[in-house]
């Protein structure tokens, strides 16, 4: 380092004149502070949201009736901020991608058995009322459901599982999402279950939504994966949610799984790994070995796994 260079002139108060020092005297002669062969640079990197989700769900809320939930863990949206590498805008975010509440000042998870419970109440309202899919009145749903739970988690379901939307007279009524209910009703379904054969879970899944919905296995992206090679062919729970956050351990976990994926199937464990402008086949070339089999591209691990 080179001291001195900013340093232009004096002024000499005894002779009243200012003393300029020539730039080529200052680098004839340097003086050297010291030398470092490593350097910080600062580089964008994706929120670590996981915590999130992990944090909340050390004391999902069950209801109102639950005793236990005097000692729940307790965090605030400061608390949030202090506790994870996010923005605020990112946590918020993230925040009502989980469907998480705010009750007596503090973000909550349902637990999920809770939430199906009252996402059960709301559709079996729909049906004995004959509403239609597209259009559930807030008022009469709290007027209704309102003696059986608390009319703010009837609202947080229909704000969870509908688009909310206010018509001409000024009422307020909710769209239904039918991909979202025919996903946590699979997750039901699937999750006292190692593995189910798939045609028996498409029919039993098809009869347990709401009449007018239609279940789709492009709905369970992310949540539960099909096996085609067996026989017959079945379907296991596997959320995209529950696999580690660091890149490498994410794919050690897949391919530990699956010895060999598709680009479909494995797209919907990985999509959320990429980084700004990165692409899911540019992660695919970093962290998989491809080959064709059967005339299809799959991916396998350039490492071997323990």
């Amino acid at each position: 380092m080179l001291k001195g260079l900013q340093y232009s002139g004096c002024f000499n108060e005894s002779s009243g004149k200012s003393k300029l020092y020539s730039m080529k005297h200052l680098l004839n002669n340097p003086e050297i502070a010291g030398f470092s062969n490593n350097y910080w640079e600062l580089r964008r990197s994706r929120p670590r949201l996981k915590k999130l989700r992990k944090l909340l769900m050390e004391d999902p809320y069950e209801g109102p009736d639950n005793r236990k939930d005097q000692t729940f863990s307790k965090y605030t949206t400061e608390d949030l901020l202090s506790l994870i590498q996010a923005s605020e805008e990112e946590i918020l975010h993230q925040l009502q991608v989980i469907d998480a509440c705010k009750i007596q000042g503090y973000w909550r998870i349902l637990e999920f058995d809770y939430e199906m419970k009252l996402l059960n109440h709301v559709t079996q309202l729909i049906d004995s009322e004959s509403w239609s899919l597209s259009k559930v009145p807030l008022r009469t749903c709290l007027e209704e459901l309102g003696p059986l739970e608390p009319t703010e988690m009837i609202e947080h379901t229909l704000l969870s599982y509908g688009r909310k939307y206010v018509d001409d007279a000024g009422e307020v009524y909710f769209e239904m999402r039918e991909d979202k209910i025919c996903r946590a009703i699979a997750q039901m379904l699937l999750q006292n279950a190692v593995k189910f054969n798939l045609s028996e879970f498409q029919e039993v899944w098809q009869q347990s939504v709401p009449e007018g919905m239609t279940t789709r296995l492009d709905q369970l992206k992310g949540l539960a994966l099909v096996d085609r090679t067996s026989r017959p062919e079945t379907i296991f729970l596997l959320k995209v949610e529950d696999l580690p956050e660091d890149n490498q351990e994410r794919f050690n976990s897949l391919f530990s799984i699956r010895e060999k994926w598709t680009e479909v199937d494995i797209t919907p464990y990985i999509q959320d790994l990429c980084a700004e402008k990165q692409t899911v086949g540019a992660l695919l070339t970093k962290y998989a070995r491809s080959s064709m089999q059967n005339g299809v591209k799959v991916y396998n691990s350039r490492r071997p796994i323990s």
